[in-house]
């Protein structure tokens, strides 16, 4: 009599010996390819060509992005052509329907973004001259402009601030059109031209102590056209942009500049400003409305002034007025960034 061991899976009996020859063995053809089936459709092979070109698109190309996405986009397209007419696989057909649908909608942003910025014919002079040396992209530049700043007009003779009585805590203003006359009780100091701030001195002197009034009367020489913002929300903006602040800070500091250059040379017109523009600054950037403070507070600024007006346009003599202006005045210098 035989015994089994019992097994929750299987029973065997004892002195089971297994057939090893009439075993079943599973065909050899439905693990291994025997007979390679024919080539695919055309289509088939022009959807993967268009993959590998956009995947072997170098990134250094300025548009690589835009090009992968719209071969992707053509291959998808081609596949599910191929899918459907000649494969009739529904599964493909589906899956590269939403690649394409993903694909096409990322190409059509990308393409957006790229689109050409117009910018304001008033304004695109100063784009050119400024900001576009600098990198600042169109966009960038349509941000700064298009949201909180307006352009505003003065007729010749009428005043863009007064000595004494106009807040400087109120705007800056950029100068597109006309020239504009800088004057100190009745003595003219320096022209402004298209292009160049208006208030920059201002605007720097009193980043830390505001409710200060403008010590200099700014009149349109000709009928001007300047573009202004206002001063709390630009400040709010540039503190967003990093990248924009260092621009602005770097414009101001160089207008600055200028504008002493100026007080050395009042002859310069604006040809010859944009020449300076093209160079090196001559001199660290210093405090304008701290001149214009110490002559309010001086009963002999009128000589002061006249002396540092009398000097020379090279930077060597342009340095020792200064140097003469602190020495009268007692006006520190100060410690502010150096723009070269």
């Amino acid at each position: 009599m035989n015994t089994t061991v019992m097994s929750p899976l299987t029973v065997t009996p004892l002195g089971f010996i297994p057939d090893l020859k009439n075993a079943t063995l599973v065909p050899f053809n439905e693990t291994a390819c025997e007979n390679w089936k024919e080539i695919h459709h055309l289509v088939f092979h022009v959807a993967n060509i268009c993959f590998a070109v956009g995947l072997v698109i170098p990134t250094t190309l300025n548009f690589h992005m835009i090009f992968l996405r719209g071969l992707l986009t053509i291959g998808c397209a081609l596949f599910i052509i191929w899918a459907t007419l000649y494969r009739c696989a529904l599964d493909i057909m589906i899956w590269n329907s939403v690649f394409l649908v993903v694909n096409l909608l990322h190409f059509i942003y990308l393409v957006y973004k790229r689109r050409p910025i117009k910018i304001e014919k008033e304004l695109s002079s100063l784009y050119k001259r400024m900001f576009e040396p600098l990198h600042v992209p169109p966009e960038l530049f349509q941000r700064l402009t298009g949201q909180f700043c307006n352009i505003q007009t003065l007729k010749t003779g009428q005043a863009y601030a007064a000595e004494d009585k106009t807040s400087v805590d109120d705007r800056l203003s950029i100068l597109l059109k006309g020239k504009m006359k800088v004057s100190y009780r009745g003595h003219f100091l320096h022209n402004i031209y298209p292009c160049a701030f208006i208030d920059s001195p201002e605007f720097r002197s009193t980043q830390m102590n505001r409710g200060e009034k403008f010590q200099v009367t700014i009149i349109a020489d000709d009928n001007c056209k300047f573009l202004c913002w206002s001063r709390e929300r630009l400040t709010y903006f540039l503190e967003s942009e990093p990248f924009l602040y260092e621009i602005f800070k770097y414009l101001i500091g160089k207008d600055i500049t200028n504008k002493l250059y100026s007080l050395n040379d009042p002859t310069l017109n604006d040809k010859a400003s944009k020449k300076i523009d093209r160079q090196p600054s001559l001199c660290s950037q210093i405090s304008v409305m701290q001149m214009r403070n110490s002559m309010a507070s001086t009963s002999d600024s009128e000589d002061g002034l006249q002396m540092f007006l009398r000097g020379t346009s090279s930077a060597s003599s342009l340095r020792n007025n200064q140097q003469e202006f602190y020495n009268a005045y007692g006006v520190s210098r100060l410690q502010h960034d150096v723009f070269c």
